[in-house]
């Protein structure tokens, strides 16, 4: 703890003379112990409110974060201040993330972040109890509400792990925040209404363009930047786009009209994204194009222009990502180029999340056989639960989490199923530094890994089994505590995969078909909110009345509550305050779907999914294959290279779905084609 003031800390530690916005309001809920909701625009100095109380509480502040980019911006930031912080993260070894452990355990850290997904690790959770903490950070925290966007199922359960750990109070931080996401967010973690600060969402620098697409979108794109990159001199610009695809094809038009642009998406390698990105921070690249993984973290005050290309996934999505224009309180234009037909993309983008019912079926029908076994003990590989119930990993994990909340399933511990080694020393040498039972212990560890040329695979059943017979202790716990212990000491490397989830059933006698049509519904019900989310970003565009007033009211900002037409009622620097309201054009017809169509993009599916499994695909799996929308099965199928994938991705998913029902009429097991022949 530090003897000076909150003022003086601001100061002295951080270089800041005032406090900005409702920083201070929260940083005084905090210090006097209540827990607090901070919902404030992007680039409004969030992170600050947790940052400067972590100094003056006693104990750790424990901050989850969702994504690493996030968590390593903070850091550098906090170690240019001086500040003891740490993450422990997947790209660490063993020592780094020990050495932070004993850190924290010492008190020498005053913040820790972590993904959520860390707090499912049993190990880690057993360390969290060892620390006190003083403070839980929530970023991002509207992932925890099914209301918001972004939702992230692993968030629901970070009201428990409060409890769990005793931690006294919660911070909660987010940028996009409607009412109901406010009022969940509250509930979830018994906030008081007066401890819920907001900043509101007015930027009166950010002029708010919206115009329609003309057939060329892409010369109209360049029309309208060009102008504002003269060489050395060039406008920092982000273009959104939904498509890695996009990305790359508006990136080439853009650099072959001497605009220096680059495409940005997630099939880029780690290594070049960051490349690109720094770039883009050191301003030597002023333009980049790309999809929404990138944004989240960039903190650059001088970005001139925002233009989404194709339409955001959200109004939500759209605040946040126009927010990263203009911080510097510059004018700053953000630019919608909107089309209907880019909704029929996002549409497809939800309808592909929501599972089949057969496989929550499965899902179901394992649960419950697990629940029979004596130890009702339910061992899960994620990668191979995703293929055999063919659903995604997001959609299953999220299933996961609502079983959890159900009072279904609990998790117990996750291990790793496989580990390896590699000798460093002669085994028989290893052997050598122990005595009496340890000595045969190690002697039983070395003759039971077989090494094939440099590598060895533990097989934990043949060192029990070898235990067993010569009265020797071969548990696996005792097995990895040994290697684990070796590794630590230089005289082997030692890898793990294929991490697995225990779970305890604690229903083992529940309906598995009511609970499989509860949670198919719950599926059908989240996909609607994502439909009708989508339509709500489409009229904001298309409003008549002032599109920042539209924007904030949608977050409950009462900046614009003045009477209708005055100009407390309007920003003045929008399409429609500039008198230039759009109603979008229709998205052009596209053909009818024919009898050919089927014959020549439905069939090969149909026919390689026969031959393979047996049976047709559901026109639910036909629509998703069409429109392009991946499922664990086509890999095993090897779907992607098949003629008619991807084919209909521009036509709207239920259209598709319902041509195929059409033609999926059974007789006997058998699927007619539209020639008359039978499949089956």
């Amino acid at each position: 703890m530090t003897s000076l003031s909150p003022q003086q800390t601001l100061k002295a530690v951080f270089g800041f003379d005032d406090f900005r916005g409702g920083q201070q309001a929260v940083v005084s809920r905090v210090l006097c112990g209540h827990s607090t909701a901070a919902i404030f625009a992007t680039g409004a100095g969030k992170s600050l409110c947790y940052q400067l109380p972590a100094l003056h509480l006693p104990h750790l502040t424990l901050v989850v974060s969702p994504l690493l980019a996030l968590m390593q911006d903070q850091l550098a930031f906090l170690a240019r201040h001086g500040v003891a912080a740490a993450s422990i993260d997947s790209t660490q070894d063993r020592d780094t993330t020990r050495e932070v452990m004993e850190r924290a355990k010492s008190g020498e850290l005053k913040i820790l972040m972590v993904s959520v997904e860390r707090l499912k690790n049993e190990r880690f959770r057993h360390f969290l109890r060892q620390v006190q903490i003083s403070l839980l950070v929530v970023d991002e925290a509207h992932c925890l509400s099914e209301w918001g966007h972004n939702f992230r199922p692993d968030y629901l359960k970070l009201p428990d792990y409060q409890r769990d750990f005793a931690i006294p109070q919660v911070l909660l931080l987010t940028a996009t925040a409607t009412p109901a996401v406010i009022a969940d967010m509250r509930e979830k973690f018994s906030i008081a209404p007066e401890n819920v600060i907001t900043t509101g969402f007015y930027r009166a620098n950010l002029a708010l363009l919206v115009v329609p697409a003309m057939e060329n979108r892409q010369q109209q794109l360049i029309d309208w930047l060009k102008p504002q990159m003269p060489p050395g001199n060039e406008a920092p610009t982000i273009i959104y786009v939904t498509l890695q695809q996009t990305a790359e094809q508006v990136a080439n038009a853009l650099a072959a009209q001497g605009i220096a642009a680059q495409a940005y998406h997630a099939g880029l390698d780690s290594v070049r994204r960051d490349e690109i990105q720094g770039q883009f921070m050191s301003g030597e690249s002023p333009c980049i194009v790309a999809t929404i993984a990138f944004g989240m973290g960039i903190d650059k005050g001088n970005i001139r222009n925002v233009v989404h290309f194709d339409l955001p996934k959200s109004i939500e999505n759209y605040s946040q990502e126009i927010g990263r224009a203009g911080r510097d309180g510059l004018p700053s234009t953000c630019l919608t180029i909107a089309r209907r037909d880019g909704l029929r993309v996002l549409e497809n983008f939800v309808y592909g999340d929501t599972p089949e019912y057969v496989g929550i079926l499965r899902l179901l029908e394992e649960i419950s056989s697990a629940g029979q076994a004596p130890d009702r003990q339910w061992e899960v590989l994620l990668t191979t639960l995703s293929r055999d119930t063919n659903i995604r990993l997001l959609p299953l994990k999220t299933l996961l989490v609502r079983l959890e909340m159900h009072g279904i399933i609990a998790p117990r511990f996750a291990f790793l199923a496989e580990y390896r080694l590699r000798y460093h020393i002669e085994p028989t040498a290893l052997v050598g530094r122990f005595e009496g039972e340890r000595a045969a212990f190690v002697r039983l560890l070395i003759d039971n890994i077989s090494i094939a040329r440099t590598w060895g695979t533990v097989d934990f059943d043949r060192l029990h089994q070898a235990g067993q017979a010569l009265q020797i202790d071969a548990s696996r716990a005792r097995v990895i505590t040994a290697l684990e212990y070796f590794q630590d000491k230089g005289w082997l490397t030692l890898e793990g995969k294929r991490m697995t989830d225990v779970y305890e059933i604690c229903q083992p006698g529940f309906s598995v078909e009511a609970v499989a049509s509860q949670l198919f519904n719950e599926c059908l019900n989240r996909e609607r909110i994502e439909i009708e989310r989508l339509h709500s970003m489409l009229a904001l565009f298309e409003s008549e009345s002032c599109l920042t007033r539209r924007l904030a009211e949608h977050f409950g900002d009462a900046t614009f509550d003045g009477p209708i037409g005055t100009e407390q009622n309007r920003c003045g620097h929008c399409s429609v305050c500039y008198g230039n309201p759009v109603r979008l054009p229709d998205a052009p017809p596209l053909p009818a779907l024919s009898d050919n169509d089927f014959t020549c993009y439905a069939t090969p599916l149909i026919e390689r999914h026969t031959e393979k499994l047996g049976q047709p695909p559901s026109a639910q799996r036909l629509a998703h294959f069409l429109c392009g929308l991946t499922m664990p099965v086509f890999t095993s199928l090897k779907a992607r290279g098949l003629n008619g994938f991807a084919v209909f991705e521009q036509r709207a998913y239920p259209e598709v779905r319902q041509w195929a029902e059409r033609y999926l009429t059974s007789s006997g097991g058998d699927t007619l084609l539209p020639n008359g022949e039978r499949i089956g």
